[in-house]
């Protein structure tokens, strides 16, 4: 439900507790235009519909946990996507928020991460692979689904914050990677991603490309396992996207084999 449409309830970007600290007691107020993201997850409780026509939906957000992190404050929230109507929850977001050069403050460090990095016997025979190639104009467009954050629109801000210019929005790389796996594993079918998770390890460029690496884990029950990934930029080999890890029915590929019908 990218984007703008009919029945959903848009917060303040400005007064969302992922970008904002002011009603936080203790803690200093907080540049969002200075802030990338740090790690997300997101849990699918029931399928998303195809339209929000004659629908109404809200998002109902709670912060976690703010923690010092000494050059940055990381700011963890859970946003979930609520029918205003029945009081359903259809999905449930956790997300950190990596507040550059604005920590320092004397709060909690916060707790350790778990780590889910690919089996080490065989990180270089992944069991699927996807890639992607990304435009120069690819930031320019991706802001369109409402993030207007200068970071991705003109250099002067990367600059400034140590990344070079221009970055993309870590939310792309995101979203490509999800759309990865379910290309490659899941039948291009979103029913068969029960829950998703990444951290954003480096900033990618427009111009770039991408690659996903897949690793079957195996286990789960009723046809659900656990598959981790890693996203790096061809070329490079630079590291863009870590601790992937996602929870499928792994059916195949799309359109292999005349196995599973494509419903993306």
């Amino acid at each position: 439900m990218g984007g703008p449409g009919e029945g959903f309830e848009y917060p303040d970007a400005e007064s969302s507790p992922s970008t904002s600290s002011s009603s936080i007691p203790g803690l200093p107020k907080l540049d969002s235009r200075r802030v990338v993201d740090g790690e997300r997850s997101i849990t699918f409780l029931k399928p998303l519909p195809p339209t929000s026509a004659n629908r109404r939906f809200h998002l109902k957000s709670r912060i976690l946990g703010v923690y010092d992190k000494g050059k940055a404050t990381v700011l963890t929230t859970e946003t979930s996507l609520v029918d205003s109507a029945t009081n359903e929850i259809y999905t449930r977001a956790v997300g950190s928020g990596f507040f550059v050069g604005q920590g320092g403050w004397g709060g909690p460090k916060g707790p350790a991460t778990v780590s889910y990095a690919p089996p080490a016997d065989r990180k270089e025979k992944p069991d699927a692979e996807h890639e992607i190639k990304l435009s120069n104009e690819a930031a320019l467009l991706y802001r369109l689904n409402g993030d207007y954050n200068p970071l991705h629109a003109t250099p002067e801000p990367g600059q400034k914050m140590g990344f070079g210019g221009t970055i993309m929005h870590g939310l792309f790389s995101w979203n490509s990677a999800a759309h990865a796996l379910l290309r490659e594993l899941g039948g291009s079918d979103p029913e068969n991603m029960r829950e998703f998770q990444a951290r954003f390890a480096n900033p990618v460029r427009p111009g770039e490309g991408l690659r996903t690496r897949m690793w079957r884990m195996g286990g789960g029950k009723e046809g659900w396992e656990e598959v981790r990934f890693e996203t790096v930029v061809v070329g490079s080999g630079k590291v863009a996207l870590s601790n992937g890890r996602a929870v499928m029915r792994c059916v195949g590929r799309a359109g292999g084999g005349g196995e599973v019908k494509s419903k993306l």
